[in-house]
């Protein structure tokens, strides 16, 4: 492609969450916008891939129902969503102990009876925690004072037992590192959106999100296979040749491209997650329940297809289970040993389907975490993102929005 000086009012690159709404609201705010993205289709790390048949998403992925940027942008009943259990399930060496929401499952609650998970004096400051967090005005639990995830909890009553039980084994899924030094704000907002929300997974695997948000734009906004080799004075390069000329240009890009692109931009340290896929001749686990194990020996396991059936083609069990950084082999076979544990059953006669190895998976949030940043970086210049924000698909399409606010009030 030529250069098109003037074509447009605004390049945003990259079609992730965040690309995906900082486009839309500037086409709903009047601009003629580009959308470029490097892939062959929208979505950033929410994409799916179908492996010999079974549908996996890059990386263990759940998809939130309380989020407001959901609720604003999509049409949650097209995506034919499928629950998950509203608890999770945690191995022991006495066997599976359940946590469960006792407002939604009360009969599934006996596991919280004091001295089974935890002791009465840590289900009273649980109690007293999760009221406060679902009851309380989001932007309090914003402003808050920071501080560690660990050090909240041990503030708010929970003890050293409980953490290392649940707490820390659960948490290592979410945040992607398993010391607990992620803000203690984002904890709170986490906890409060599973306290309020369903989670879930689309019928067709969490890329039906972006697919469904890139669907909603004017066609010939979105041009997938367009790499951005750097940006220009005129606008943005593209890697196969030309530029495209914009008043304005938006990175939505990851933390290691966008740093590349914008030079000087500080990004956070990313977190580096695999997710291993194995097919199961029958299910290991007759329920759609997160599993992690209290000796922390992966970071969290589940059944998809008692989530969803059709993510199997011929009717096998496909097993997602989630461990840190990027394991050799001889972590690898250590895992199946600890699923066969775990599951009950030999895992290690399962079939490999996929590996999925996700850097920055999310980006490293310790204390004090700002969880909302400007777009603006220079004068024509914007960046928007989840490493702008909170590592969340509410943080990424709230980072774009304001990206897009702030594009138009300055142009």
């Amino acid at each position: 492609m030529g250069q098109r000086q003037g074509n447009v009012d605004v390049v945003v690159v990259g079609a992730g969450a965040a690309g995906l709404a900082c486009a839309a609201d500037l086409v709903a705010g009047g601009l003629r916008v580009e959308l470029l993205e490097a892939s062959d289709a929208a979505g950033g790390r929410m994409r799916t891939d179908r492996v010999a048949g079974f549908t996996a998403d890059r990386g263990f992925q759940v998809f939130n129902t309380s989020y407001p940027q959901v609720k604003r942008r999509l049409d949650l009943r097209a995506l034919r969503l499928r629950p998950f259990t509203p608890g999770v399930l945690v191995h022991t060496d006495d066997g599976f102990r359940r946590f469960v929401d006792p407002t939604r499952r009360p009969r599934e609650g006996r596991d919280l009876l004091p001295g089974r998970l935890a002791s009465a004096r840590d289900l009273a400051a649980l109690g007293v925690l999760s009221a406060r967090d679902v009851l309380a005005p989001a932007r309090y639990l914003r402003s808050r004072p920071d501080a560690t995830t660990l050090t909240a909890l041990a503030d708010a009553g929970v003890s050293a037992d409980l953490v290392e039980t649940f707490f820390r084994p659960f948490l290592s899924g979410i945040f992607l590192e398993d010391e607990l030094e992620t803000s203690a704000r984002f904890f709170h907002l986490v906890w409060r959106t599973m306290l309020r929300g369903t989670l879930c997974l689309p019928a067709d695997g969490i890329g039906a999100v972006p697919a469904q948000l890139a669907s909603g734009l004017p066609a010939g906004v979105l041009r997938t296979g367009e790499p951005v080799a750097a940006l220009t004075d005129r606008g943005a390069a593209l890697a196969g040749g030309g530029e495209v000329a914009a008043r304005a240009v938006v990175v939505a890009t990851g933390q290691r491209a966008a740093a590349r692109l914008l030079p000087g931009l500080d990004v956070p340290a990313g977190r580096v997650v695999t997710t291993l896929y194995h097919a199961a001749e029958r299910s290991p686990l007759s329920e759609p329940t997160l599993v992690v194990d209290a000796r922390r020996r992966f970071l969290n396991t589940c059944v998809l297809t008692e989530v969803h059936r059709g993510f199997s083609p011929d009717g096998r069990a496909l097993v997602s289970t989630s461990v840190l950084g990027d394991p050799d082999r001889e972590r690898e076979a250590a895992v199946l040993t600890a699923l066969s544990e775990v599951y009950g059953t030999d895992a290690r006669s399962w079939e490999r389907v996929h590996r999925v190895v996700v850097p920055d998976a999310l980006p490293a949030m310790p204390p004090p975490l700002a969880l909302s940043r400007t777009g603006r970086f220079a004068p024509g210049r914007y960046v928007c993102g989840d490493h702008r924000a909170t590592g969340s698909v509410q943080g990424a399409l709230a980072s774009g929005a304001r990206a897009a606010r702030e594009v138009l009030a300055d142009l």
